[in-house]
């Protein structure tokens, strides 16, 4: 593509941070069609830059990306699915106010551990509350008390 289109279409094989953020920041849109992306990074940087991600709803780019708002997601793997997608974005873009809203709600989208970490520390403390119930509901069946320091008043 890069010999048809001189100018137009480039070809860079590897990785340069310096020239990525360039990238990000020089762009309207990102396109990110991944079958699967566990966390994805690219898209929040694209985000922070003031470039919406257009990309399949998976994995961390359905966590990331809030449809309509911080990017665009579309939901088949397939060529229509993506260009309807596409085109959501180029209409957005056309209506300045929205095409700028929309990148001012990406640029301060918050990402961190802390957001994902609390559900599952949630999860955690719900388990270990549910395993404390569990041992000490047979711990007052069995009428017997092993436990140094146990305060249930066993025989």
């Amino acid at each position: 593509m890069a010999e048809r289109f001189p100018g137009a279409v480039g070809v860079f094989i590897g990785y340069d941070e310096y020239e990525a953020r360039c990238i990000f920041a020089g762009s309207d849109f990102l396109l990110m069609p991944s079958r699967f992306e566990p966390c994805g990074l690219s898209q929040m940087y694209a985000q922070r830059f003031g470039s919406l991600p257009i990309a399949h709803r998976t994995g961390g780019l359905a966590d990331t990306i809030e449809d309509g708002v911080t990017g665009f997601l579309f939901d088949e793997m397939t060529q229509a699915s993506y260009m309807r997608a596409i085109q959501q974005a180029f209409a957005v873009y056309q209506s300045k106010a929205l095409f700028h809203a929309m990148r001012r709600a990406a640029m301060v989208g918050r990402y961190h551990w802390r957001q994902s970490i609390a559900p599952y520390s949630q999860l955690y403390s719900q388990v270990c509350e549910a395993v404390d119930r569990a041992v000490q509901g047979g711990h007052e069946r069995s009428g017997k008390c092993s436990r140094p320091g146990c305060a249930c008043h066993c025989p």
